[in-house]
């Protein structure tokens, strides 16, 4: 029988795109930036900072607070948010400025789409590389929250993955929302959303200090189910908040993600 030349075509596309795909655009990434590591250090210890300046300074004055019925010291009470914070921060700096500048001024997409690779592929690729590089942060800090004492409970293993799990969140809104952006100057919008995210996502002082509308206001934040599930493992006190932080992390991630594809479909190839 035979094999019509589009036939071939599309099957040797399909399997460039296999050998391809977002695993390239990783490696692609991990090649530009491997000789940059240097500024990977700028994400972790921000958060590392806050920890010693607020955590342990401000925690020798404050004590503690009741968490779920149980005392929970105020270091402890802290170093899970910066964990959450050290995810948030790798992921948003990759999704938005970094892709921004790629889609804007390198059009680096413009050439990956030229290839078998589609905006599915762009998009998974970068979200991965913005995943990778929030987890490498929060690996880091976890590092040292273990090295502090900072994790009570084995539910701590569980951590990590949720920190890379809201890094995921982070990354797919992040990028969908930098394909609506035009100028650099958008990315002060990006900034005014995140500043008070984590100053006010019960960060530093419990949610029950808010009262009435404004509690559910922030509770429907992103930050605050990352650092509610983050916090609940490290400490052993894990109650149904956990569940819904996972499942409205998941969606989160996946919705950007999918914004972002359907986004530079229109960008780059109408």
């Amino acid at each position: 029988m035979a094999v019509s030349g589009t036939t071939l075509a599309r099957s040797g596309a399909a399997a460039e795109r296999r050998h391809g795909g977002p695993p390239a655009l990783l490696h692609r990434n991990f090649t530009v930036f491997k000789r940059g590591w240097v500024f990977f250090l700028t994400g972790f210890l921000e958060p590392v900072l806050y920890l010693f300046s607020i955590g342990v300074g401000v925690g020798a004055l404050v004590g503690g607070f009741t968490l779920h019925g149980q005392e929970v010291d105020y270091t402890d009470f802290v170093a899970p948010a910066m964990l959450a914070t050290a995810a948030m921060n790798g992921a948003v700096m990759d999704s938005t400025y970094n892709v921004f500048f790629k889609l804007r001024f390198q059009k680096t997409y413009d050439a990956v789409l030229a290839t078998p690779m589609g905006p599915r592929d762009v998009a998974a690729g970068e979200v991965g590389w913005a995943v990778l590089r929030g987890g490498v942060y929060s690996a880091g800090f976890l590092l040292v929250m273990l090295a502090m004492g900072l994790v009570s409970s084995w539910w701590g293993l569980l951590a990590l993955p949720a920190a890379v799990l809201v890094g995921f969140a982070f990354a797919g809104a992040g990028m969908a929302l930098t394909t609506f952006m035009k100028s650099w100057q958008h990315f002060e919008y990006i900034q005014l959303a995140l500043i008070p995210m984590f100053l006010f996502s019960a960060t530093f002082f419990p949610v029950t200090t808010y009262d009435g509308a404004l509690r559910w206001v922030v509770e429907a934040t992103p930050l605050y189910r990352g650092v509610v599930l983050v916090r609940e493992l490290c400490t052993g006190l894990v109650t149904v908040e956990s569940a819904v932080s996972v499942v409205y992390l998941l969606l989160m991630g996946a919705a950007g993600t999918m914004l972002a594809a359907r986004r530079l479909g229109r960008l780059l190839l109408t």
